[in-house]
């Protein structure tokens, strides 16, 4: 009973002591996380307002999201009565070790930085690096997200792509079009040339500067190899690109011009 009654005297002690401020630091938590969301969303429409980069608002907006929860948490901390300088100093060498860990995460955080100081690319923009081909839909802190034409979404760390070849298809906002169509070696050269320049010409995705060529490119095997090269918009590159394989197959075959392909000779003993 005596043993009951002094656990009890504890527990009010305890929550004479630390009742207040445990309450305290959940009404700071709750007040300061709402005001939070509304200083996000203040932030937010002024650079919008201001014409921001949309991969430099989303950057920063990370980051000053980040920093002001961790000062959030240190305020909440403090009163509950823990000295925030010793837990300061606690946390630094805490960060020490763990950045000395996690080298590859400071990494991307700088490699992150870079791309919103330089911009290689911007969100919408249509990239390879990394062997990885897609349009970027975010730039983080630590990584870049891009959408890929198979729809899958590629994460790829920052600081690879800090440090590694890019090359961007929408910075010049011109990308030429690589298909190559071969026709038998007794057809007519120049009509094929004309029939093929005319496939790229009616074409309204097509863009005319600069003018789309038809050349020969090799002499192969069986047939004579022609690069066709139309230029389109990063956007419009693949519907270039399928239209103009299906178009030269159909403008060819009303030509009456051959489209070759490999024969193999049986001799038989």
């Amino acid at each position: 009973m005596e043993q009951a009654q002094l656990w009890m005297n504890k527990a009010v002690e305890f929550a004479a002591d630390y009742g207040p401020r445990i309450v305290g630091a959940l009404l700071i938590w709750i007040v300061g996380s709402w005001i939070l969301r509304r200083l996000m969303r203040g932030v937010r429409k002024v650079m919008q307002k201001s014409a921001y980069d949309e991969s430099l608002q989303r950057f920063l907006l990370n980051l000053l999201s980040w920093a002001l929860r961790v000062a959030l948490i240190l305020v909440v901390i403090q009163k509950l009565g823990v000295d925030v300088t010793t837990f300061a100093a606690v946390i630094a060498a805490a960060g020490l070790a763990v950045g000395l860990a996690l080298q590859g995460s400071l990494s991307n955080f700088a490699g992150g930085v870079l791309i919103m100081i330089f911009k290689p690319y911007r969100i919408g923009d249509l990239i390879e690096a990394q062997g990885v081909l897609g349009v970027v839909k975010e730039i983080e802190i630590f990584t870049t997200k891009l959408s890929t034409p198979q729809n899958k979404l590629a994460i790829v760390p920052n600081g690879a792509m800090a440090n590694g070849n890019i090359i961007n298809y929408t910075a010049l906002g011109k990308i030429r079009v690589d298909v190559v169509v071969g026709i038998g070696y007794g057809e007519d050269l120049q009509k094929a040339k004309a029939v093929l320049t005319e496939v790229l010409t009616s074409n309204p995705k097509v863009l005319q500067d600069p003018a789309p060529s038809v050349n020969v490119l090799e002499l192969g095997d069986s047939s004579v190899n022609l690069a066709v090269r139309p230029y389109s918009t990063p956007e419009d590159y693949w519907d270039v690109y399928f239209a103009t394989y299906e178009g030269c197959k159909l403008a060819l075959d009303k030509a009456g011009i051959e489209i070759p392909y490999p024969h193999r000779v049986q001799i038989q003993k």
